[in-house]
């Protein structure tokens, strides 16, 4: 009803996108603690959707997965200047860095997830290669080869999608190309008003028409639209299982109504992306003036050398 309506039109306009209200929409998410997300996640910390090349994948395996297969459909060359807008923990980043020869420089506003990045690059000998910044991605500047962001969309807010492009667009060299990977549904939908409450303040995930409008406004060519829906359904399901199996040790850092709540979010992720009320979309884009364009995805498929890295792909069988 109208109630209802206004409730949640309060609720969007207090946890609004602005630049100081990202930053403690993020914060209030994932700045919880960083012992509490690797308990469930993968030992990297991807928190985005895995990607199974087949049933038997595990959950670590699938995770590196899909950052091979970003990876390939940006089509990364050793040298080349890379943008990773919202890096989480980092993973993505160095994974490029390392196993591309790319120069990354990565922004994030989660401070807690900036420090533990930070500290991996050091660990891997890749600080001078991977620049971790804590700073909004409206700050960002200078040119780049490509632009990536994995799970941050959702974050922006749909009112900001335009501002992202031009971000994007003022980033771009000018052959330049890039990816976004977010969650999205099949026609424009806010999330619950509970969801937005208890789990993800400020959060919305866009229509694939909705998303349109960080690239028509800025001449970004679309070049592939992938829905990999049941892969973020069975990574769902491992970390919700994982969650479980934690019930002791998460029990000791916050209250049952907290484990409730994030149980209750899993299980309802899970359910989502299952039945397809929610879906998780990669978007390959382009500068108009690109043509290095691939004629066909077999490129993501078949076996490739990089570097020391040799990896076998195929379609996902589950």
């Amino acid at each position: 009803g109208w109630y209802v309506k206004l409730i949640s039109k309060c609720m969007e306009y207090a946890q609004r996108n602005s630049l100081r209200g990202s930053r403690r929409n993020i914060q209030r998410h994932y700045d919880l603690n960083t012992a509490f997300y690797q308990l469930w996640l993968d030992p990297q910390l991807i928190y985005t959707c895995a990607y199974y090349p087949s049933s038997a994948t595990t959950l670590e395996q699938a995770q590196v997965a899909k950052l091979d297969y970003v990876c390939r459909k940006l089509r990364l060359q050793p040298g080349e200047q890379v943008v990773d807008a919202g890096c989480g923990w980092g993973a993505l980043a160095l994974h490029m860095a390392q196993n591309y020869g790319v120069i990354v420089r990565a922004f994030n506003i989660s401070r807690e997830q900036i420090l533990f990045a930070r500290r991996r690059a050091k660990e891997l000998g890749l600080s001078h290669r991977v620049a971790f910044i804590e700073d909004d991605y409206r700050n960002i500047s200078g040119e780049c080869d490509a632009f990536v962001s994995v799970g941050m969309l959702e974050h922006v807010g749909r009112e900001h999608y335009r501002d992202l492009g031009s971000i994007i667009h003022r980033s771009l060299s000018k052959t330049g190309r890039g990816l976004l990977h977010f969650v999205g549904r099949n026609h424009p939908l806010p999330f619950s008003t509970w969801t937005r409450k208890r789990i993800f303040h400020g959060a919305y995930a866009p229509a694939l028409g909705e998303a349109m409008q960080v690239f028509e406004p800025w001449d970004l060519s679309v070049l592939d639209v992938e829905n990999l829906r049941p892969h973020y359904a069975k990574t769902l399901e491992q970390w919700l299982a994982r969650f479980e199996k934690s019930q002791q040790e998460i029990s000791e850092m916050f209250t049952p109504e907290f484990t409730r709540a994030w149980r209750l979010y899993l299980a309802g992720a899970v359910a989502g992306f299952r039945v397809g009320t929610l879906q998780l979309f990669q978007i390959v884009f382009a500068r108009t003036a690109c043509q290095q364009i691939p004629w066909t995805r077999a490129h993501l498929y078949t076996k490739e050398q990089h570097g020391e890295r040799e990896t076998t792909w195929m379609h996902a069988t589950s």
